[in-house]
């Protein structure tokens, strides 16, 4: 995925990607800011089209991070390759409950998915995460090599994530190598709904299974509720 992070005016990242810019409004009427996303997206669009046909997005990141800003200044978005079309906007207020009003509303103002586009209110799952390789910093890390031990406690699951780069990498680092592999195999909204302890494991646990068991397990909850899972990765 290609996030966008928004950054304070000296150039530098902020602290917290979803703190607001001192003078940046929180828009009071979320239906009518939804509406003023699409129409300045339409206008925008042939601008995206050639900067992503052209493989350059960062021509187009000052003008989409303007858009979404005025939406909520907290939330986040993303474009990125579609599962069925051939591009995807993806807007995420990260599952924060004051964030859904907003993310609800932008996507009930906006277009059905077409050939070219698909729009999504949430991060969406891989379609295998065990293809996805993720660069951080100096390491590359293949999420097939992930491996979890999942704990069913009736509808929701504590899980620990184990990979054996995990213990080479910062704490920043680590936090993201345990939740970014959940959320590419889940999505980001089932991944909140369902998962409740997530800690990361510096050693391999015994009786681990794999991402696409452990998406397997999580959808299978409502067949098999307080089951408690284990088995050979």
């Amino acid at each position: 995925m290609r996030l966008f992070r928004r950054r304070d005016r000296s150039g530098s990242d902020l602290p917290d990607p979803r703190t607001p810019w001192p003078d940046q409004s929180v828009p009071a009427d979320a239906e009518a800011a939804a509406q003023a996303f699409w129409q300045a997206w339409f206008e925008l669009l042939p601008q995206i089209s050639a900067a992503l046909g052209d493989r350059e997005p960062h021509r187009i990141e000052h003008d989409l991070c303007g858009l979404v800003e005025a939406l909520h200044p907290r939330l986040h978005f993303a474009l990125e390759r579609g599962r069925r079309s051939i591009y995807a906007l993806v807007i995420s207020g990260q599952e924060d409950p004051e964030l859904r009003p907003y993310t609800d509303a932008w996507k009930a103002a906006g277009p059905p998915d077409d050939a070219i586009w698909e729009y999504h209110d949430s991060v969406p799952p891989v379609p295998d995460p065990s293809e996805v390789t993720v660069n951080l910093g100096e390491h590359r890390i293949s999420l097939a090599d992930v491996r979890v031990v999942a704990q069913v406690d009736e509808q929701v699951v504590d899980v620990a994530v184990y990979h054996p780069m995990l213990g080479e990498l910062d704490d920043a680092a680590r936090t993201t190598m345990t939740f970014l592999p959940l959320d590419a195999t889940l999505g980001e909204r089932l991944a909140a709904e369902r998962l409740r302890r997530v800690e990361a494991a510096l050693a391999e646990p015994e009786a681990t299974i794999t991402l696409l068991q452990l998406r397997e397990l999580v959808q299978a909850l409502d067949e098999r509720p307080g089951e408690s899972v284990g088995g050979s990765g």
